[in-house]
């Protein structure tokens, strides 16, 4: 059985905050799956994490005392020719594309002895946008992967089909009534337990996960990928919710990523269009200053266990950390540190105590525990905040 690592290179972990702040790279979700669940369906083998050190106390890193390990970079998205020369590497190889390694055999300390060049330009995600940038072609992929020589539930006539049928697939337990689907432009999958409720219309691709549920009335544009878990309605396009996290009533979300344990309440809309149709500048949490994107389209960028209060107006590209609870009218600066709270009157430090509290309740609603590893690095992260400031 080969022994794989999932490796965070540091810059790219950076470049993902606050998504990161909680989970290595490899954990995050595009299209349908997240990469680590995308790597071991394609490549068969015991999986590890490499990522910064207060998150490996929740996901350590096994190595094989005789060093035989595969060390994949965690933000690459793979392919079935990719997978193959990854599988083919000898200790001491490495496979690039140009400057940037994806993967080698042996061990991360030590420099590979011979390069190989991979002809194949990966799908990688070096930034916070390319999360929902990227989003179409990990859907298409995902949806392959998944569906291809499997039959999906019927399909219930009361729903409207547009394009082919096929590029539909409805998990066991999956529920569709009384929608509107238009696979014209990407597919739908509905994943094993997950409800759309009537009057939906939706315009692919979509992923719907486990267990998640589309609200009545709700308008869904493509490519937009809803974990498991969550419940959406309104209005949302081109986003990703990792998991765990509600949107469930009206307002509008869109090129947007969304943490898990996270709630928007009823009304909350998100800019991700600037009113001069200008070029997008979006906060570096690693870097502490705002960097140009080249994007037009940049909404809501959000960390676990974060919360925006009814009728919340977020301008465009907005970052919020982990654990921040924001409500009251008008709009938040554009960048939220974690663990904070208030409006636009003040923001100030979240009680640790009362967040602690209501996480747990949050994630009792999911039957998921508040681990004590869980709150050793969420304490970590807010000492470190500390520290800085």
């Amino acid at each position: 059985m080969l022994n794989i690592i999932l490796r965070d290179i540091p810059d790219v972990h950076a470049n993902l905050l606050p998504i990161t702040l909680t989970r290595p790279v490899a954990d995050i979700r595009s299209g349908i799956l997240t990469i680590r669940e995308k790597w071991e369906h394609m490549l068969p083998g015991v999986y590890s994490y490499l990522t910064t050190d207060y998150l490996s106390v929740k996901y350590p890193c096994i190595y094989r005392p005789d060093g035989d390990n595969i060390i994949i970079s965690s933000h690459i998205l793979p392919t079935p020719d990719m997978v193959e020369a990854v599988a083919a590497l000898k200790i001491g190889q490495a496979l690039m594309a140009g400057d940037e390694e994806l993967a080698r055999r042996g061990t991360p300390d030590e420099e590979p002895t011979e390069r190989l060049q991979h002809t194949e330009v990966p799908t990688a995600l070096h930034h916070l946008y390319d999360i929902f940038r990227y989003n179409d072609i990990a859907l298409e992929f995902d949806f392959l992967l998944l569906t291809q020589s499997r039959q999906s539930q019927p399909i219930s006539p009361t729903n409207t089909i547009i394009g082919n049928p096929g590029r539909v697939f409805l998990e066991d337990g999956a529920s569709m009534e009384g929608a509107i689907v238009n696979v014209n432009a990407g597919p739908v999958y509905i994943g094993r337990d997950a409800e759309v409720m009537e009057g939906t219309c939706i315009r692919g691709g979509l992923a719907l996960c486990k267990g998640s549920q589309i609200k009545m009335g709700a308008k869904i544009y493509g490519a937009t990928t809803i974990g498991p878990h969550c419940k959406v309605g309104g209005e949302v396009a081109n986003s990703v919710f990792i998991g765990y996290s509600n949107k469930a009533h009206d307002g509008f979300l869109g090129n947007s990523v969304i943490g898990e344990w996270c709630n928007l309440g009823a009304g909350c809309t998100a800019s991700n269009l600037k009113n001069t149709y200008g070029s997008i500048k979006l906060w570096s949490i690693s870097e502490e200053r705002f960097v140009r994107t080249g994007l037009q389209f940049c909404g809501l960028i959000m960390g676990d266990h974060s919360k925006a209060g009814i009728n919340t107006m977020f301008n465009t590209a907005t970052v919020v950390g982990v654990g921040v609870n924001f409500y009251g009218p008008g709009f938040p600066r554009t960048y939220l540190t974690s663990f904070t709270q208030g409006s636009t009157a003040g923001m100030h430090d979240m009680d640790m105590d009362a967040f602690f509290d209501t996480a747990s309740k949050v994630m009792a609603r999911r039957n998921i525990p508040l681990t004590e590893i869980d709150r050793e690095i969420l304490i970590t992260l807010r000492q470190q905040l500390l520290d800085i400031s």
